[in-house]
């Protein structure tokens, strides 16, 4: 290992993420190394880890290197791995803009959820092609304190459970995950988002994100709330044969989310790269001991 290590820390509508540049996989990055990184006290601080690897030096994505040069290798900030991270992809996006890698246009990223087409326009927004939601039977319930829901079950590549609430204050602290039932919904626990209404194909949200407690905008959870308020309200743009939009408010902006008559959803938003440096090897070796 080298003993001094680059990052950069990045957000997309104030989730925010420490960026690892590792073209060849050189690193190793257990949980306890992510974790020691993500935290905000003692650490760079974020609610994740994007770790930039090619996609043919990587094991999990070697497979897609035909399609993607680029293997976002995303980590929860408890150092757990994610199947995906919608804002995450945005800013891993801008980051290669950032390094000259890539310029304003369209590429693709490698995900443990699958490629993501992405499009990045003039005027800085980003534009990612999040596949089509899932959307599995069975009734799903959460609860906060005596309080509890009905929640839609919406998969994007990673678990959510979306619930209409009347208040988002309704949602607690939310810095522990709200209970769900049946266990057997998710088995590898799931993202909850807690939903009001603000306007026509208009809503507000706040998340769990499993991994990371309460952030300020979840990319995937989103979109799940942007299917789950189109259903709720009889809108399926594969029986319209038209594309619906919802605006969605996250406390840390906005995003955009179409789902297109083939059930293709895009995500629009912005993407910032705030900040670059190095971390002492020897300060991390330290940290996981």
């Amino acid at each position: 290992m080298s003993t001094r290590i680059a990052f950069l820390k990045g957000h997309g509508t104030e989730n925010d993420f420490v960026i690892v540049p590792d073209p060849e996989n050189a690193l190793d990055l257990p949980p306890a190394a992510v974790a020691a990184l993500c935290d905000r006290r003692a650490g760079i601080g974020g609610d994740g880890l994007l770790h930039v690897v090619r996609s043919a030096e990587h094991p999990e994505a070697a497979h897609l290197a035909g399609e993607a040069e680029w293997f976002m290798d995303y980590r929860n900030g408890d150092g757990s791995i994610a199947e995906m991270c919608g804002n995450g992809v945005r800013v891993f996006a801008r980051y290669l803009q950032h390094a000259g890698h890539i310029t304003e246009g369209d590429l693709a990223v490698a995900t443990r959820g699958g490629v993501k087409r992405v499009h990045i326009a003039k005027n800085g927004d980003v534009t990612v092609g999040m596949g089509k939601a899932l959307l599995p039977d069975g009734d799903v319930t959460v609860s906060v304190g005596d309080r509890s829901w009905p929640a839609r079950n919406v998969n994007m590549g990673n678990p959510h459970a979306v619930a209409f609430v009347d208040d988002l204050a309704h949602a607690g602290n939310l810095y522990s995950a709200p209970p769900f039932s049946p266990a057997t919904a998710y088995p590898s626990g799931v993202n909850v988002e807690f939903v009001v209404d603000r306007g026509p194909r208009h809503v507000a949200m706040r998340v769990h994100e499993r991994g990371a407690g309460e952030t300020r905008s979840c990319g995937t959870g989103a979109c799940a709330v942007a299917v789950a308020t189109a259903r709720r309200d009889g809108v399926d743009p594969a029986a319209t044969g038209s594309p619906a939009t919802h605006t969605v408010d996250v406390p840390g902006g906005t995003l955009v989310i179409t789902e297109q008559a083939d059930g293709e959803i895009e995500m629009t938003g912005p993407a910032v790269i705030v900040a670059e440096g190095e971390i002492e090897a020897d300060w991390l070796e330290n940290a996981v001991r």
